[in-house]
C-alpha cells in the first residue's frame, strides 16, 4: 500500500484546515474558478456530443467507418451471382434500388420523383409531371420533362425502394422510429415487408394510401405489409421503403437490362445500369480475414458470367479521418476561449492568496521559528489552492452532468443521435486536470511568499 509522506499528509491537513477556517474567501475563490472549469468540461463534451451527431447521419448514408464498399458491375446476371456467391455470408449486405408507388394504381402520385411531400423540398419534384435523364456522349446528364399527357393525381406516393441481401443496419445503423425491422431469417413472401423511412410514413399519416404496391417493371401489384418506421438521416427530402432482396424478386423480372447503348447513354450508366432498376448494384462488407476471399471469389464469377469488372471499385468508409481535422480546429479555438475565462478565474485564485498570506505572516513566520521547512510551507498554501481547485471541478462537473442530462432531454427530438448519450467522463476529468491546473498556477506564487518571510518577523509580532 503506497501512503503519502508525512510532510504532504501534514500539508494537506493544514490546507483543509486553513480552508474551513476562511470559509468565505474560499467560496469567492471557487466562484471565480467555477466559470472557467465549466468552460473547459463544456468544450470537451461538447465536441464529443458535435463529433457524435456529425457522424451520426453519415453513418445512416454511407456506413460505419471502417467498411469496406465494392461497386458492382450491371449486368444480366450480376444478381444471381452476387446471391449465390454472397448470400447468407456473415458480415455482407448488399442493396440496390427500384422505383415503386405505394396506393392507388394508374394515378399521378402526390410526390412525383419519390421527393418530399413537405413542400420544402418540392422544387426538385418536377411539380405534377414525370422527369427523365438525358445523357450525352461526353457523358453529361441534365434532367428533362417526359412530353406526355399524366393521369389524374390520385392518393398515391411514389418511393425509391432499396432491396436488400443481408441486413442493411449492421453498416447503417438506420435509428428505429416506430415497429420493427424486416426479418432476414424467414422465407421471403408473396405479401412483402417494407420499412419506411420517416419521410414516406409522414405521408401515409396525412393521407389515406390504400395498401397496394406497385413496383415499376412489374406486371402485377403487390400487397405489402409496413412492419416498421425508421430514421435514415435523409428526413423529409425522399421517401423511402426498404425491403428484401427476394421478396421484391418475387414481383419484378429476374434481371435489369442493360443500358441502351449509343451517344444518350452515358459510360456511368452504361457501366452500372439504372439504379431504380431493381439490380443490386453495391456491396457492403466487415473488415476480417474473409472479405478479400469473398470480393476474389465475386469478381471472378462476375467475369466469367461476362460481366465487366474492370470498373468495381473497393473503397473503406473513413468520415471520422475527414472530418478529424475540422473538428481539432473547432475544439481548439474553444477551448481557447475557455482557457481564456479559465485564467480570470486563476487571477481571483492568486488575488485571494496573496492577501490570504499577508494576513497570515506572523503564522507562517512562527511555524519557520518551530522548524518548518520552506518547502513544508510552500505546500500547505499549495494544498489549500489545489484542494479549493479540486472542490471547484467537483462542482463543475455535477453542473456539468445536470446540465447535459437536461440538454439531452429538449434537443433528442432534433438530434436522434444524442438520445442514448450519456455525459462523457472524458470531459470530467478535463475538469478535475483544469481544476487543479488552476490551483497550482494561482497558489504558485502566494506560496512562494509565504515561503521567503524571515522568522525575525516573528519577533515585531
Amino acid at each position: 500500500m503506497i501512503r503519502m509522506s508525512g510532510k504532504f499528509r501534514s500539508s494537506l491537513i493544514i490546507g483543509g484546515q486553513g480552508i474551513r477556517a476562511r470559509k468565505l474567501r474560499t467560496v469567492l475563490s471557487m466562484m471565480s474558478l467555477f466559470l472557467g472549469v465549466l468552460a473547459v468540461i463544456a468544450v470537451q463534451a461538447g465536441g464529443q456530443v458535435a463529433e457524435k451527431a456529425m457522424l451520426a447521419d453519415i453513418e445512416l448514408q454511407q456506413g460505419i467507418d471502417g467498411t469496406e464498399t465494392l461497386s458492382l458491375p450491371s449486368h444480366e446476371k450480376t444478381s444471381s451471382v452476387v446471391r449465390e456467391t454472397l448470400g447468407g455470408q456473415p458480415g455482407v449486405s448488399v442493396y440496390g434500388g427500384a422505383k415503386a408507388t405505394l396506393g392507388e394504381p394508374n394515378v399521378t402520385p402526390l410526390n412525383p420523383g419519390g421527393n418530399s411531400l413537405t413542400g420544402r423540398y418540392g422544387s426538385y419534384s418536377g411539380g405534377s409531371g414525370r422527369y427523365t435523364t438525358v445523357c450525352d456522349a461526353s457523358g453529361m446528364c441534365t434532367s428533362k420533362p417526359v412530353e406526355e399527357k399524366q393521369p389524374p393525381k390520385g392518393a398515391a406516393v411514389e418511393v425509391r425502394v432499396t432491396s436488400m441481401l443481408g441486413d442493411l443496419r449492421q453498416f447503417r445503423p438506420f435509428r428505429l422510429v416506430s415497429g420493427e425491422w424486416l426479418d432476414f431469417g424467414s422465407a421471403p413472401s408473396m405479401s412483402p415487408q417494407i420499412v419506411l423511412n420517416t419521410g414516406a410514413a409522414e405521408a401515409l399519416k396525412k393521407h389515406q394510401i390504400p395498401a397496394e404496391l406497385h413496383i415499376e417493371g412489374a406486371a402485377k401489384n403487390a400487397t405489402p405489409r409496413v412492419v416498421g418506421v425508421v430514421d435514415d438521416g435523409q428526413g423529409d427530402y425522399s421517401a423511402t421503403a426498404y425491403m428484401r432482396a427476394d421478396e421484391l424478386q418475387n414481383w419484378m423480372p429476374a434481371e435489369a437490362k442493360k443500358p441502351a447503348s449509343g451517344p444518350a447513354a452515358s459510360p456511368m450508366a452504361a457501366m452500372y445500369g439504372n439504379s431504380s432498376s431493381g439490380s443490386l448494384t453495391t456491396a457492403y462488407f466487415t473488415p476480417g480475414p474473409t472479405t478479400e476471399i469473398l470480393k476474389q471469389t465475386l469478381r471472378a464469377r462476375l467475369a466469367a458470367a461476362g460481366a465487366d469488372v474492370d470498373g468495381m471499385r473497393s473503397t473503406t468508409v473513413n468520415s471520422k479521418g475527414r472530418m478529424a481535422s475540422m473538428l481539432s480546429i473547432m475544439k481548439m479555438i474553444f477551448l481557447g476561449m475557455a482557457c481564456l475565462v479559465l485564467l480570470i478565474g486563476v487571477a481571483g485564485i492568486l488575488n485571494v492568496g496573496l492577501a490570504t498570506v499577508g494576513e497570515r505572516v506572523e503564522e507562517f513566520a512562527l511555524r519557520r521559528a518551530v522548524g518548518t521547512s520552506r518547502m513544508l510551507l510552500t505546500f500547505i498554501v499549495l494544498a489549500e489552492t489545489l484542494l479549493t481547485g479540486l472542490l471547484t471541478a467537483m462542482a463543475a462537473i455535477g453542473a456539468g452532468v445536470l446540465g447535459f442530462q437536461v440538454a439531452t432531454v429538449m434537443f433528442s427530438s432534433k438530434l436522434p443521435a444524442i438520445a442514448d448519450m450519456s455525459f462523457p467522463w472524458d470531459a470530467g476529468v478535463a475538469g478535475v486536470i483544469a481544476g487543479l491546473a488552476a490551483g497550482l498556477l494561482g497558489g504558485l506564487i502566494p506560496a512562494m511568499r509565504a515561503a521567503r518571510i524571515p522568522i525575525s518577523t516573528v519577533m515585531r509580532a
